[in-house]
């Protein structure tokens, strides 16, 4: 397993960059633009996945990590439930919808998987050494 040296080494924070660029792409291509207390509100939340992973990290422990995974994760929830507002309100299409969906299901899990190891983890954190 490679060493994790910064919070851009974390999968989990790529794959959540990676779902605020499909949301970009949706808001600059889409019905979504034309909605914007609904655009503002989905950039946001799927930013805060993001963010609150970095802030995590940077803390340099566990257990401040697993709590700002925790936000992350409710993050991931928000957008889900925003992406079906877009979706009902016909602003994105159903392709669009399903494959955002699949992403923040994944990030979810993923994030979820993250929160466990360190729980479990004998190992701290930096600041505990």
């Amino acid at each position: 397993m490679a060493k994790i040296m910064k919070f851009e080494d974390l999968e989990i924070w790529l794959k959540a960059r990676e779902i605020c660029q499909f949301i970009e792409s949706l808001i600059q291509n889409t019905a979504l633009r034309t909605n914007f207390s609904l655009k503002d509100q989905i950039d946001r939340s799927s930013g805060s996945i993001m963010d609150n992973i970095a802030e995590g990290f940077e803390r340099n422990g566990n257990k401040e990590f697993v709590h700002f995974l925790s936000i992350a994760k409710a993050s991931c929830g928000e957008s889900k439930s925003q992406i079906y507002r877009a979706f009902d309100k016909k602003l994105i299409s159903e392709e669009q919808h399903l494959k955002l969906n699949e992403m923040l299901e994944f990030e979810k899990n993923k994030i979820g998987a993250m929160m466990n190891y360190l729980i479990n983890c004998e190992i701290k954190g930096l600041k505990f050494k």
